[in-house]
């Protein structure tokens, strides 16, 4: 009989346990702070997600959609694998975030009592708060072709100012995200006297029939002397799945004359089989002060400074590696990386080997998804010692069986280069390119915290 009793205690509080457990994971408590920092980055009313994911409601009436894209691993999206090198902002969901999304889900979806929003907070209305200080539109709204081909362009943005101004930020804004595939802009400084007129020639070139010498005499890109203007590259990006970088005050930042251009020198549209209409802006955020460290850039692969070896050329029904390699001359300290391929890319794996053969690694990619690349950025500045040599590996799959395979059957897929010297940048054709942010090494460096929250 006492064991009976002992035996029906210890069930009814098992029973007591399991309630506490369904009441204690609710939406307030336990899962928005998890939708917030992994998830609502994107599925907001400016991101790049198709819906919200911020409110209860928005969350609750998808829960079978979420317990199966978070059950696969197709979603969130974070194509890095963090057990090898980790990074800022990471969208990858943990194990226990996941058992907590799902059990939520599986023990009714209980929306529990509202708490603040600081998650919220800080994705949102402090970037809200940062106003640009100067937005630069297109001179006109761009309409794609209804051929179902990629478009390669070169477009203009010029814009004045009163006085040199300091810029901390130049951020790119796709107006139209389902054609807006990737860009690459520059910022063209005028100095006093050297050119009179910035708005005139065309402001868009088409890239596959002009070499950039054409683009620039079309353009009237040229000071009025024919001589060139500074050009400082890589001041705006934009790619698949991408955000905008920011580093913390001090590093970074650009200074603009009283005449200037932003020129996007690859502006990539993807195919679509109807016409759309595009305007694309620029946001500009002013500073104070000048840059303490300018951000410096430099890539391996694909128009960088290394040879891709074996030559880019990817039979068909055939998975092949590829490998480039570049050494650093000098103490660098690594802020921000981006791998890139197109739709052959299989896994890509990049990591740097010391004089005294240490090993660091930079990423690793196990499953590349052409849809989903970034700009990664190191939750510390990294090191990387003179004389170490920068390694990438790269495997493509030009099989039947890769689903993104552009050709079916297979053919020959290689890295084109065209009448101007450019390698193509045409999805069906390939890339390898590791492109690299970074600064010169001063003491203390590997200590800096690159988070701006």
């Amino acid at each position: 009989m006492y064991y009976r009793k002992i035996q029906i205690i210890c069930i009814c509080i098992y029973i007591i346990m399991i309630g506490c457990d369904k009441k204690q994971i609710t939406f307030h408590n336990n899962v928005k702070k998890i939708i917030h920092t992994k998830c609502a980055v994107c599925h907001n009313p400016k991101g790049a997600g198709p819906f919200n994911l911020i409110s209860y409601e928005d969350v609750s009436k998808r829960s079978k959609m979420i317990t199966q894209v978070i059950t696969t691993n197709y979603m969130p999206p974070w194509p890095a694998d963090p057990y090898y090198r980790s990074f800022l902002n990471e969208k990858n969901l943990t194990i226990n975030e996941k058992e907590t999304i799902l059990k939520w889900i599986q023990n009714g979806i209980t929306k529990g009592e509202d708490t603040p929003n600081h998650i919220l907070d800080s994705i949102f209305v402090n970037k809200n708060q940062d106003k640009p200080d100067l937005q630069i539109y297109m001179q006109k709204t761009h309409v794609t072709n209804d051929l179902n081909t990629d478009e390669f362009l070169m477009m203009k943005f010029p814009f004045e100012l009163q006085k040199d101004t300091f810029i901390k930020k130049i951020e790119f804004v796709a107006n139209n995200k389902q054609v807006v595939h990737h860009i690459n802009a520059h910022l063209i400084t005028y100095e006093e006297n050297k050119k009179k007129n910035i708005f005139q020639g065309e402001y868009v070139v088409n890239t596959e029939i002009f070499s950039d010498d054409k683009a620039f005499q079309k353009m009237d890109i040229l000071n009025d002397d024919d001589t060139y203007p500074l050009l400082t590259p890589s001041v705006a990006n934009y790619l698949p799945g991408s955000e905008q970088t920011e580093y913390p005050l001090g590093i970074g930042g650009y200074r603009a004359k009283k005449k200037n251009i932003i020129l996007v020198n690859d502006f990539h549209y993807g195919p679509t089989p109807y016409p759309e209409r595009d305007s694309s802006y620029f946001n500009i955020y002013f500073s104070d002060s000048p840059p303490k460290r300018q951000v410096q850039e430099t890539q391996l692969g694909t128009f960088g400074i290394s040879k891709i070896n074996p030559p880019l050329i990817i039979p068909p029904n055939e998975i092949k590696k590829f490998t480039t390699k570049a050494t650093i001359t000098q103490d660098i300290s690594l802020l921000t990386i981006n791998p890139h391929m197109h739709l052959l890319g299989k896994s890509f794996i990049a990591f740097a080997v010391t004089l005294n053969n240490d090993t660091i690694p930079l990423i690793k990619i196990n499953n590349w998804n052409f849809r989903w690349q970034y700009f990664y950025t190191y939750k510390k500045m990294l090191k990387i010692p003179a004389g170490s040599e920068i390694i990438v590996e790269a495997i493509y799959d030009n099989t039947e069986n890769n689903p993104d395979n552009p050709f079916n059957p297979p053919k020959e897929i290689s890295e084109r280069i065209g009448f101007n010297g450019k390698g193509s940048m045409k999805t069906t054709n390939e890339m390898l390119q590791f492109i690299i942010n970074y600064l010169p090494y001063q003491e203390g460096d590997e200590k800096i915290s690159l988070d701006v929250q």
